[in-house]
């Protein structure tokens, strides 16, 4: 069964191997998620199974997820994340997803939202090169031409330009899991992850 759940990242930090070799680590709280829903397509080997992530007081939470949380008699929670499975054997609504489904050596898939940097310009955001600095320029740090003039008069969309930079989803696949520690709901990683630290994260094991 592909297993999906929800955590935040810690932090980085380094450990080294029995060569004596620095590995670049990235440290990862996960679960423990309920499964809180599961949907059947007829026909069709996809299926959907929703999990729940972090308690949260009833008071905090819309009547509606109020009520879907009681008709499957589970407690509430803060964070749902729904993800595509082909097979759903040993699995129902309630039961609890934490480290113990990873094994040190697995691949796994990491998504979340990479760090926002505000309104940058063309050069920082695109690697653009600039214009000429000497006195007489006066087209230092400027976007130069976007378009075409009366045909066809607009510019297209995706144009490279000057705006919002970073604050977008990033997975990245195949990263190795290298050590977990059951007590803590903790996984160390190898390589970056994306987003700043508490930042929440979804992982995905085939």
């Amino acid at each position: 069964m592909s297993i999906g759940m929800i955590g935040k990242k810690i932090g980085m930090t380094q450990i080294f191997n029995t060569k004596g070799q620095s590995i670049p680590v990235t440290i990862l709280q996960i679960g423990p998620c309920t499964i809180t829903k599961i949907t059947q397509t007829p026909n069709t080997n996809q299926n959907k199974v929703q999990i729940g992530y972090e308690y949260i007081q009833p008071s905090k939470i819309t009547k509606a997820e109020i009520g879907h949380f009681k008709a499957k008699k589970l407690p509430c929670f803060k964070y749902l994340k729904e993800y595509k499975t082909n097979t759903i054997n040993n699995i129902k609504i309630g039961k609890i997803l934490s480290v113990r489904e990873i094994e040190i050596g697995n691949h796994i898939t990491v998504s979340g939202n990479s760090i926002g940097k505000g309104f940058s310009g063309y050069q920082k955001r695109h690697h653009f090169s600039r214009g000429p600095m000497s006195h007489g320029s006066k087209n230092h740090r400027q976007p130069g031409s976007i378009g075409a003039g009366t045909t066809p008069g607009r510019v297209f969309p995706g144009k490279r330009m000057a705006g919002q930079m970073g604050n977008t989803k990033v997975s990245i696949n195949n990263l190795e899991v290298i050590d977990i520690n059951q007590n803590n709901n903790t996984l160390i990683i190898k390589g970056s992850v994306p987003g700043k630290n508490g930042n929440l994260i979804q992982i995905y094991k085939k």
